[in-house]
């Protein structure tokens, strides 16, 4: 299904569901994020002094001092934790999405593509717990896992709890079913045929039944236990209500809830047994207005509030999601999910010269994400990917050099007060995204020893900015040779970070200071 055409606009959808003042009053309202007060971030140890640094009377806190080195831009593709393009291995429709006759040998391929810095997929919680007490992946989990292992690309996933491209199973396990009722919807008819003759689409779980909760705080359990904090994790996805996971089940106009506020308080619970379970892993939830009345701008409030991340799983959407994800906290990463065609490139017309994955690719870069699906829509394969990276390479390229933060030491001011060594750098980011969390720097002795370490404030530095922070070292430090090291701090776990400079760079993605402006007249 087409979801570009499946999500209406918000209007719409309310107006479809009959949604008015009265009712509207139990969301969070809708309202412009760039003044909305989300708190202040991630809480940051050993705050850096981030200035003002004036030198001259009467204001003056440091002598004078001098620019001794500077970085420019890197311009190739710089890898980091929080960023980067995600090659989908699986979708809506498990392994039948993935057009081979040979899976094992396609989803090394997809692990191999060149461009994906990440990797995904999207399993239903059928296929992962058959039955309750222990998870029990199929193999193409497994091969997913060993290669995302092998390859050091980190792997995002979601569970689909409603997958209605899966046309020959259900995506709930038969101990939930066999147990939990169901409720049929109604008062709507699928834009597609195909869809009408799946079993499995029309119904919903009655998510407040009591063994529903308890095996879906077990499931969470189970998978916290083996991913949170798991090196190979990049981000999941919450669990949210309806078609795919991204909390609605448009066209129907009824849920399965007697109310809106069961629904709602379901919804919120379950989002915190997953912030309970995830402390470690971020949890990344979908910007989907409520168009199906079961507390999705509650549930992304609180996401944004607990530090979490959003996503969108499409980009030419309602404009309600695109405020969101284009004005939310520097702080907070988005994920934007925005298919390629399915079919090749030679059999898609242009419009004035702009192809469909030149004008995805500008607009997903509009709203400042850090990450963004590699996806031939229902027809997945790296040869798809390779084909229209061949034929449109430009943007590829270009979302690939500048997606996410891509941050360097731009200015690097030398003093001495009172016998010790006094650094200013001055930080740029030359990506379309704030840091998602805390970046943290070390400067280190030649040999490693640490000798400051301390945090920029959450977000920064921002895109296009300077943000400046002081060192003071002990004295008798000599400046050339000493090592500057970068860390992202994301739920409390520290995710190295290599500077996006175009100066070379050590092994482990420090940059060794030198007075390097010897040009200047």
């Amino acid at each position: 299904m087409d979801r570009r055409k499946f999500l209406k606009s918000s209007g719409a959808l309310a107006a479809a569901a009959g949604v008015g003042t009265k009712a509207a009053r139990a969301f969070v309202p809708a309202h412009n994020w760039g003044n909305y007060d989300f708190g202040s971030g991630p809480k940051v140890s050993d705050r850096l002094d981030q200035g003002p640094f004036p030198q001259y009377p009467p204001e003056a806190v440091i002598p004078n001092d001098d620019v001794v080195m500077t970085t420019t831009p890197s311009l190739e593709p710089v890898p980091n934790y929080g960023k980067g393009l995600i090659t989908y291995i699986t979708a809506d429709m498990g392994t039948a999405e993935i057009r081979s006759k040979n899976i094992p040998q396609a989803i090394e391929d997809l692990v191999n593509f060149p461009l994906g810095e990440k990797l995904y997929i999207r399993p239903t919680w059928r296929e992962i717990q058959p039955r309750p007490g222990r998870l029990d992946f199929p193999d193409y989990i497994k091969l997913v896992l060993e290669l995302a292992k092998k390859s050091g690309k980190r792997l995002a996933y979601r569970i689909q709890m409603s997958a209605p491209d899966y046309y020959d199973a259900p995506a709930l396990p038969d101990f939930i079913l066999n147990t939990v009722p169901l409720v049929k919807l109604a008062g709507g008819v699928w834009p597609s045929p195909k869809h009408e003759h799946n079993p499995y689409a029309l119904y919903q779980p009655r998510f407040d039944h009591p063994f529903f909760q308890q095996s879906f705080r077990e499931l969470v359990g189970l998978l916290a236990e083996k991913f949170n904090g798991n090196p190979i994790i990049e981000f999941m996805d919450t669990f949210m209500y309806g078609f795919w996971g991204e909390g609605h089940t448009w066209p129907f106009s009824n849920n399965p809830f007697p109310d809106y506020r069961t629904a709602e308080r379901t919804w919120v619970q379950m989002l915190e047994v997953q912030l309970e379970h995830f402390t470690k892993t971020p949890l990344v939830t979908n910007t989907q207005p409520d168009f199906s009345l079961v507390g999705n701008s509650e549930i992304l409030d609180r996401t944004v509030r607990s530090n979490n991340w959003m996503r969108s799983d499409t980009i030419f959407i309602e404009n309600e999601q695109i405020e969101a994800l284009s004005n939310r906290p520097p702080w907070i990463s988005v994920t934007i999910e925005a298919g390629l065609p399915g079919r090749s490139p030679q059999s898609v017309p242009l419009e004035e010269g702009v192809s469909p994955s030149d004008d995805t690719i500008v607009h997903v870069m509009d709203v400042g994400a850090n990450y963004w699906s590699l996806w031939n829509f229902h027809n997945i394969s790296a040869g798809n990917l390779t084909s229209w990276y061949r034929a449109f390479p430009a943007w590829f390229d270009q979302i690939n050099r500048r997606i996410g933060y891509r941050v360097r030491p731009s200015f690097v001011w030398r003093y001495e007060d009172k016998g010790c060594l006094g650094i200013i750098i001055g930080f740029a980011n030359d990506g379309i995204a704030g840091v998602p969390g805390v970046l943290r720097v070390t400067l280190e002795s030649p040999e490693g020893m640490v000798l400051k370490s301390g945090c920029l404030d959450p977000g920064y530095p921002y895109p296009g900015k300077v943000r400046q922070a002081q060192f003071v070292l002990p004295k008798g430090t000599k400046f050339d040779g000493l090592k500057l090291r970068a860390e992202i701090e994301v739920k409390g776990v520290r995710h190295p970070v290599r500077w996006a400079c175009h100066q070379k760079l050590n092994d482990d993605g420090t940059l060794t200071l030198r007075g390097n402006r010897r040009h200047v007249v």
